[in-house]
């Protein structure tokens, strides 16, 4: 675990503080904090989505992606929601059959579209693996909103392309690289269920959050000029907002929020 959360800890400009870990560990927490990882989960496989429709595929391909997100997202704004049920539905609703066909100019397209494709599949996984331990739990499933974290992070995405795109793919990496980072610190304060269950998800995480800088740096360097940001540079301007938000007092206690005010 140390070998794989090494470069993690690296990347991140901070540790999770403990207020936080103290305020999460709390069985009165649990619930919230497994409903945001369950949302979590789920938006994450949503903005992977989102970045394949906007910058990878044509018209049809987007549709397809669609059509293979619709299944969760039916479920998550049904009124009468039944997890059971969604759960006992077509076990391949997660697979993925279409053919893609990547938009002409870009020339990431697919990298873009087999990283991220990739990703989706097991954050969809995640997302009932998770809805699964909280139906056993008596835990019914809730849309909340985004917290500051989020709202925060997507601040730092500049207007223009393909800075844009640069920006929300070292933004993605700091998601993924803070979940690994908090997996790997809560599952010793969890029931043994949990535990296992999150160290489980510690490699796909690291994964991830490697992914997408991959996907950054080879954007970038196809549009470099006199006038462009290295990427290091970009990571690092983030890396402080990341931390700033990691660190400062947060008055909501979320999968991502930051020290809990007292």
């Amino acid at each position: 675990m140390q070998q794989l959360l090494a470069p993690i800890h690296a990347f991140l400009g901070c540790e999770t503080p403990d207020a936080w870990i103290e305020v999460a560990k709390r069985p009165e927490s649990l619930t919230n904090l497994l409903i945001d990882h369950c949302n979590c989960e789920l938006k994450a496989a949503q903005t992977a989505m989102s970045l394949i429709r906007k910058y990878a595929v044509d018209k049809e391909s987007a549709q397809l992606l669609l059509a293979w997100a619709k299944p969760y997202e039916e479920f998550i704004y049904q009124k009468d929601r039944n997890i059971e049920s969604f759960l006992s539905r077509d076990s391949k609703k997660n697979d993925f059959a279409g053919e893609l066909v990547a938009k002409p100019g870009f020339e990431h397209a697919a990298d873009l579209i087999s990283k991220m494709v990739r990703l989706i599949k097991e954050e969809f996984h995640h997302f009932e693996q998770v809805l699964e331990i909280m139906h056993k739990r008596d835990i019914p499933y809730q849309n909340i909103t985004a917290g500051r974290y989020a709202k925060g992070m997507m601040k730092q995405v500049r207007t223009h392309e393909p800075a844009a795109l640069v920006d929300k793919l070292i933004i993605g990496a700091f998601i993924e690289a803070r979940s690994c980072e908090r997996f790997a610190k809560l599952a010793p304060y969890l029931d043994n269920e949990l535990n296992r269950f999150y160290v489980s998800l510690l490699r796909s995480e690291a994964r991830h959050y490697q992914d997408y800088l991959v996907l950054a740096e080879m954007v970038q360097s196809s549009a470099m000029t006199k006038k462009s940001i290295p990427v290091n540079e970009r990571v690092e301007i983030i890396r402080h907002a990341e931390a700033a938000l990691i660190l400062s007092s947060d008055p909501e206690f979320k999968f991502h929020s930051g020290a809990p005010e007292v």
